[in-house]
This record gives C-alpha cells, sequence and structure tokens, in this order.
C-alpha cells in the first residue's frame, strides 16, 4: 500500500506516513483471544487490512504477568503504527487491558455476533458525538463531594469522567435506606434520557447514591451508546 499524499510505500497497510507525516487509517478494530490477536485498520467504512499477532500464554504468577504484558506491547506497537483516531475492541479481558495500559486513543468495547468489524463500521454511523479534552478530576462537580464506596467508589467515578463524551460528573446525596448486600461495592448506568444524559448508581452494601452524568449525546440513541461504553469500562474494572 502507498500513502494517499505522497504515494510512499507503507510497511503495512493503514501504515501512518513518516515521510509526509499523513494518516492513512482512521479506525482499528481489535478481536482478542489469550493467544491470538487480530488487528483490523479501517478507513472510514473500508477495511484496509489485517494482521495478527500471536503469543504462547505463560504458567505462574510472575511469567504470566510478564508475558501478558509484552503481548499487549504487540498489540499496542501495531495499533501505534496507524496513529488512528479510535479503537474499538471486543474479547479476552484480561488482554485488552493489558494493550490498552500503553495507548492512548479514544478506546471503546464492543460486544456483537455479527463480528466486531461489521458492528464498528455499523455503529460509526452513528456516533457522532463531541470529544471532551478534560482530565476526569476537571469534569467533576456540583455540592456534593461525598462518595460511597471508598476506593472503588473513586474508581468508579474516575473511570466513567475519563470516557472522551462524559461532559461532567455530578455527585448526588447519599441514601442509606437500602438493603444491605455484602457484595462490595457495584456501579451501573441507567438508560439515556431524551437529552441523551445518564445517571450512575453506586451501592456499597445499603449505601446508594445516584449520579448525574452529563454527556455529548443530544438524543436517547446517542446517550444509550455512551451508556453501553460506560458499563464496559465499569466491567473491566471488575465494579459493575
Amino acid at each position: 500500500m502507498e500513502c494517499r499524499r505522497c504515494a510512499s510505500p507503507l510497511d503495512r497497510p493503514g501504515d501512518y506516513c513518516l515521510v509526509c507525516h499523513t494518516g492513512n487509517a482512521d479506525t482499528v478494530v481489535l478481536d482478542l483471544d489469550r493467544d491470538r490477536a487480530t488487528v483490523t485498520i479501517l478507513d472510514e467504512d473500508d477495511v484496509l487490512g489485517e494482521t495478527t499477532v500471536t503469543t504462547k500464554p505463560e504458567d505462574g504468577d510472575e511469567e504470566e504477568v510478564v508475558e501478558l504484558r509484552n503481548f499487549g506491547g504487540k498489540i499496542a506497537d501495531e495499533v501505534r503504527r496507524k496513529r488512528p483516531d479510535e479503537v474499538y475492541a471486543t474479547g479476552n479481558r484480561d488482554v485488552l487491558r493489558a494493550a490498552r495500559a500503553q495507548l492512548h486513543y479514544d478506546f471503546y468495547r464492543i460486544n456483537s455476533d455479527d463480528g466486531p468489524v461489521e458492528a464498528v463500521i455499523e455503529r460509526r454511523g452513528e456516533r457522532a458525538l463531541d470529544v471532551v479534552d478534560l482530565a476526569p478530576e476537571e469534569k467533576l462537580g456540583g455540592s456534593h463531594t461525598t462518595l460511597i464506596g471508598g476506593r472503588d467508589g473513586r474508581q468508579a467515578i474516575q473511570t466513567v469522567a475519563g470516557h472522551p463524551h462524559v461532559k461532567k460528573v455530578i455527585p448526588g446525596p447519599i441514601d442509606a435506606g437500602g438493603v444491605g448486600s455484602q457484595s462490595g461495592l457495584r456501579a451501573k448506568v441507567t438508560r439515556a434520557d431524551t437529552n441523551g444524559n445518564v445517571r450512575l448508581l453506586l451501592r456499597d452494601g445499603s449505601s446508594v447514591q445516584e449520579n448525574r452524568i452529563v454527556t455529548t449525546a443530544r438524543d436517547v440513541d446517542g446517550g444509550e451508546l455512551v451508556r453501553e461504553d460506560l458499563n464496559d469500562a465499569l466491567d473491566e474494572e471488575d465494579l459493575y
């Protein structure tokens, strides 16, 4: 494949051109298994190519940690070659975490029985939401500053606030009159309202806290996309 701007040869389809500094792909889709990752490169709705990255899972705590980090690094290297606008991923949660920890792109988890690439192409036509380029702590507001759940509660708020389509997180009052639970803190994002905004429910024992999440969505459909992303992100942190 050649660069679409200067026609310089590219080592792999969709690579960022280092000659004229032009991107040739806007999206990467990751389909992740524990021993194999398929990296598909898109430019708008066109599939430019596909790369497979493999590993041999190790036994033993320390060996597995190193092997998994190296596997995630190899996947991340493939993504960085493209310098995409967005990265979508599905599959093994441990591999997803290892790769995402080494990347700094808008990152969305997808779930589809029809194939991840097809799901991304369909979904991208629906997603036209503004991105909020602020640190998570800059998105916190409101008059209530206390959060339930201690460190897990703060992690849930940080996870939600770190989403690129979240404008603001407004913690709500704490209701201590719920039914007790021994499962620890659980977090769930509720269905979007007519303006595309959602609410984050935190439950810890008998305490419940409802936090308002202002998104860049303009309607229910856009808000539902954000809700799905947020719940997937919370699930990855074992908080959902």
